[in-house]
């Protein structure tokens, strides 16, 4: 079976990214997750990964940057709509607006030049995102039918070294740290956050080959049922 094409589903979905933040050790690690508000057009009062919409400015990253090749050939698969660095740099981006928090930096690395506001965040912090510390482990489109559909890829890293403070009343309420182990038991979240937090547990405890060799899954949706296709075929 091959991935389904999104242009014939009604609505086109849009790009999108998402991060999945862990910090912690062992059985003591924990996930990122805040609420979206009431009134939002799209899965409001639920709890999600920060993340959004690939905007214009996100395919224009400052030289010097880049993915892991291995990551990045996984991001391309299928990926017909924002270059592989664009979903990434959208990832960061939609970090720091709904947490306050710039992820990957690394101090002592040559500055980055560029007008966007999470560039102008990460120099004034002292800081260079290092987008070698991305992985990449899930893909999921919105259900058909719906007013609003995305295309999102869940990429994921640690948040031990985040820097800055997180957001108190923001685009996502209640944004707390959570045991990984705890949060699709007590949290109110949607079904694609719930395999997407499997996905997540599945890459805190394999070895870099293991993670290397598993496939990235794609979650979407044929007549209201689940289908999930592993992404092993190149572009």
């Amino acid at each position: 079976m091959t991935s389904p094409n999104p242009a014939k589903r009604g609505v086109i979905p849009l790009d999108a990214a998402s991060l999945v933040i862990l910090r912690g050790q062992g059985d003591a690690t924990e996930v990122l997750m805040g609420r979206r508000r009431p009134r939002a057009a799209f899965l409001p009062n639920v709890f999600v990964f920060p993340g959004g919409r690939t905007d214009s400015d996100d395919a224009r990253a400052p030289p010097g940057l880049g993915l892991r090749p291995e990551v990045e050939q996984k991001v391309k698969r299928r990926c017909t709509g924002s270059p592989a660095m664009a979903l990434a740099v959208a990832a960061l981006r939609e970090t720091f607006e709904e947490t306050g928090l710039l992820l990957c930096g690394a101090p002592d690395q040559p500055p980055i030049v560029g007008n966007a506001p999470i560039w102008r965040a990460y120099e004034a912090a002292g800081l260079t995102p290092d987008f070698k510390r991305l992985d990449y482990i899930a893909r999921a489109i919105t259900p058909p039918g719906s007013k609003r559909r995305f295309n999102t890829r869940f990429f994921i890293a640690r948040g031990d070294d985040a820097h800055g403070r997180l957001l108190r009343d923001g685009e996502l309420l209640d944004l707390q740290w959570i045991r990984l182990a705890d949060a699709a038991r007590v949290l109110e979240i949607v079904d694609v956050t719930a395999f997407v937090l499997r996905e997540a547990a599945f890459h805190l405890t394999a070895t870099p080959e293991a993670r290397a060799r598993r496939p990235v899954t794609l979650l979407f949706y044929v007549n209201g049922r689940r289908r999930y296709i592993p992404e092993r075929r190149g572009p």
